[in-house]
């Protein structure tokens, strides 16, 4: 296990100033070794890391592409998501080793390496859709019109009340109180 892991390894003190490109696969091993993974099982991406190495800092952009496999929320099928994702993170140089923010990490000058493995999952887990729909029923999903605001404009209303109030069963009972408030007219 330790050795698969050593492949997610960028040996950064042996870099030269500039820019460097490192290939990383991700495929379903990298998914079985990642300890509570309950999303993703299977999945076939490559995932680029280009670091540039400046005097005081390093800066990774990650550039992860290709499919993951997802069950649907809706039918429990299983179905291939395609995935891509960009995203950046700084690692500073500082006294000692710490997370500054999600997007700031500080290493010491004389840390030989870097990980990427926990990263590259974590972006992949983050350019994942809320809802996992399989295609099959995706169209269903924006026919259902979730999500779509509804609104009724003044204009509408005016119209409205008058149909509405041609069209009351004169059997209905009106509470008095309301019958009362029709008989007032707006002043414009």
């Amino acid at each position: 296990m330790i050795k698969f892991w050593r492949a997610f390894d960028i040996d950064i003190i042996k870099l030269n100033e500039g820019t460097h490109e490192f290939s990383f696969t991700v495929n379903d091993e990298f998914f079985e070794q990642i300890k509570d993974n309950d999303l993703i099982k299977k999945g076939n991406l490559e995932a680029k890391v280009l670091l540039k190495k400046e005097v005081n800092l390093l800066e990774a952009t990650f550039i992860i592409d290709g499919t993951v496999e997802l069950t649907c929320d809706r039918s429990l099928e299983k179905f291939d998501q395609a995935l891509h994702t960009s995203e950046k993170i700084i690692y500073k140089y500082g006294p000692e080793e710490q997370e500054i923010n999600e997007e700031i990490f500080m290493i010491t000058r004389d840390t030989p390496k870097i990980n990427v493995a926990q990263l590259i999952y974590e972006f992949i887990v983050l350019a994942l859709p809320i809802k996992k729909i399989h295609p099959d029923y995706r169209d269903e999903e924006e026919m259902e019109g979730e999500g779509r605001l509804v609104y009724w404009s003044d204009e509408q209303d005016e119209g409205a009340e008058e149909n509405d109030a041609s069209e009351l069963d004169p059997n209905d009972q009106i509470d008095p109180r309301w019958e009362a408030l029709k008989n007032i007219k707006k002043k414009d």
